[in-house]
């Protein structure tokens, strides 16, 4: 029962037994009767004046009440001219007026976080009270190696495997760690936990480091081998220079014949150790790379043919499959078949003797040169493309680092690992 309606049963109840009471003691006097009965008409129309401006200001609260349930902060009041009824329509406006202000801001701080996430470099997971996926952005979609199209929202990290995924669920919050992948991905995870409406939730940061290492890393390197390549190069060619006028000159008369050998071994040592820090030294001359619209079948035919006689002195097939019509790229032709050379070369030291390349082009714009060597072991992996690194016993750890800056150069994404399943080892370029 409401308040409107308990105040119009008492004053009408009150009144109608006032009315029959005058008519029962006064019906005999008439103008006691009829004065008594304006008192009652004015009594009538002062309960209706209290009546509103008691029941306006509950009137103003429930409409109030219901705009701030609608969460409409829009609706004002306007002044009526009542002391109290004036007074709670300036306490309303004022506190809808405060309302209104702290909601826009939180949205447009919300709006603002929100796009702020969604274009920062850093991958960002946001995890609900229960620990799935509230907020993912694009970063971390790729880094994950998921589509943007994917639904995460409301689903465990679990639900999508990958090796960072797998490394962040096994981070302790307040905890960050390197992730390094294939040797040349690197990235730095770290998970955190906020206090959120009296509960924990977990958000994950991820920091692509790929590119700033290896800036910082070929800076480093760089510095190292020109200093020692001026050294080397400096002194060998004073050395050999010696030893050509002494090899040329010092034995006219048929002297000692080990010693002009053993000068002329040294002699071919020094060029070997020239050749050494070249190598080495290929790594900082890599020019610009000039793109230019070429085909891509074309290039891949051309270098395998030209290892081909190589192989077959090993009894290594390869066998070339790809399409009859042109693949269009646009890349440096001279830098990418330095690129596809060393791939090849690399597959055929691996193998030794007695197996099998594949060079393969069945999607446009990528490419897999296979091989069935050993296999690339699980210790090995984090230090594929890791400079200076080989397992060969007289490797310098240059071939792949020189594939992994031209391929770079070219913007190109590329995987080197070995098939459990099938043991085959593959190389894949995508452009």
């Amino acid at each position: 029962m409401s308040l409107k309606f308990k105040y119009v049963l008492f004053i009408g109840i009150l009144h109608a037994v006032l009315i029959a009471l005058i008519y029962f003691l006064l019906k005999d006097n008439l103008w006691y009767f009829l004065a008594s009965e304006v008192g009652v008409f004015i009594s009538l129309f002062i309960s209706y004046l209290l009546y509103k401006s008691m029941i306006r200001p509950i009137d103003l609260i429930s409409s109030g009440t219901d705009a701030i349930v609608d969460k409409d902060f829009s609706i004002k009041y306007l002044r009526t001219g009542s002391t109290e009824v004036d007074k709670l329509v300036d306490v309303y406006n004022e506190m809808i007026e405060s309302l209104r202000k702290e909601r826009t801001q939180l949205s447009e701080q919300s709006y603002f976080i929100q796009k702020l996430i969604e274009v920062t470099p850093l991958g960002i997971i946001i995890l609900d009270y229960d620990g799935l996926i509230s907020n993912i952005n694009l970063s971390a979609r790729k880094q994950l190696g998921l589509d943007n199209n994917q639904l995460m929202v409301g689903k465990n990290l679990k639900d999508f495997p990958s090796e960072i995924s797998d490394f962040i669920q096994k981070l302790i919050p307040g905890n960050s760690k390197i992730i390094s992948l294939n040797g040349t991905d690197k990235f730095k995870a770290q998970v955190n936990e906020v206090i959120h409406q009296g509960f924990k939730r977990r958000f994950i940061m991820i920091d692509d480091l790929s590119s700033e290492l290896l800036k910082t890393e070929k800076d480093a390197y760089g510095r190292i081998i020109r200093m020692m390549a001026h050294e080397v190069n400096n002194s060998m060619g004073a050395i050999n220079s010696i030893l050509d006028s002494v090899i040329e000159f010092g034995f006219q008369d048929q002297g000692d014949q080990e010693l002009k050998e053993s000068l002329q071994i040294a002699r071919k040592r020094n060029v070997g150790l020239n050749k050494f820090m070249d190598n080495y030294a290929s790594l900082l001359r890599l020019p610009e790379p000039v793109f230019k619209k070429m085909d891509l079948a074309g290039l891949l035919k051309k270098v395998g043919q030209l290892f081909i006689p190589n192989a077959l002195e090993k009894n290594i097939k390869i066998t070339i499959d790809i399409p009859k019509h042109d693949i269009p790229i646009v890349a440096d032709g001279v830098l990418l078949e330095q690129a596809l050379s060393n791939i090849i070369k690399n597959a055929i030291e691996s193998i030794g003797k007695d197996g099998e390349i594949r060079i393969s082009c069945h999607k446009e714009g990528s490419f897999t040169i296979s091989d069935n060597g050993p296999g690339i072991p699980d210790h090995v992996v984090p230090n594929l493309f890791t400079p200076f690194f080989s397992t060969k016993t007289t490797g310098q750890g240059v071939g792949l680092m020189l594939i992994r800056d031209i391929l770079q150069l070219h913007k190109a994404t590329f995987d080197l690992s070995t098939d459990a399943s099938t043991g085959w080892t593959n190389f894949e370029v995508s452009f």
